[in-house]
């Protein structure tokens, strides 16, 4: 009987150690950028590809005739950086950009003639694929702003951005975003089975 109570101890206690290690490696863990430093709200950053060579940092642009809504783009030429963002998390600690955290990202454009809002949202535009755009809603988490709300993840040493919203108890997409090149060329921040997950990373603007 004492052998099995000790058993039965010995397999609770690991049992115990492994949910500890999964709920701490699932953790959210500050987002850093290029230098080593912690994301922080109210700064603005350029959001760069991991692999160089295919294009620059995103932005946003129209695309066609079309001056409205912004598309989130990949600039074409490599040396560009794109135009800077800042993220604003529901529910910010500290100021501090963390992972796997629900926030809005909002574009800092220069010059548009577009008079929507800079934030990011999702835009379906083809079967099955959603774009990012601008026109969304900054704050007021809930199912009517539920499309303005991403999250960053991390991917081994990268990060990707992902839509996996969890700021209401509603039926949702959830996917990594990619890079769905459209019949013109442009390579558009997207929501769809049909792309890879684009690595991204970070630097202070």
């Amino acid at each position: 009987m004492k052998t099995s109570i000790f058993a039965f101890s010995i397999i609770f206690f690991l049992f115990t150690i492994e949910l500890f290690i999964c709920i701490t490696a699932a953790a959210p863990e500050p987002v850093l950028d290029i230098s080593g430093q912690e994301l922080r709200t109210g700064v603005k950053y350029y959001i760069l590809p991991v692999i160089r060579g295919k294009g620059g940092g995103l932005t946003v642009a129209s695309t066609g005739n079309n001056t409205c809504p912004l598309f989130v783009l990949q600039e074409k030429l490599e040396v560009l950086n794109g135009t800077p963002v800042t993220f604003t998390p529901w529910n910010a600690k500290d100021g501090i950009i963390l992972t796997s955290t629900d926030l809005n990202i909002k574009s800092h454009v220069t010059t548009t003639t577009c008079a929507q809002p800079p934030v990011w949202k999702l835009l379906k535009v083809l079967t099955g694929v959603w774009f990012l755009s601008t026109g969304g809603v900054e704050g007021n988490p809930g199912v009517d702003t539920i499309v303005n709300w991403f999250k960053i993840e991390k991917a081994e040493k990268d990060y990707v951005l992902s839509f996996c919203p969890s700021v209401c108890k509603c039926q949702t997409l959830c996917r990594e975003l990619g890079l769905f090149v459209d019949d013109s060329g442009n390579k558009h921040l997207a929501l769809s089975d049909k792309v890879p997950s684009f690595r991204v990373k970070f630097k202070k603007a």
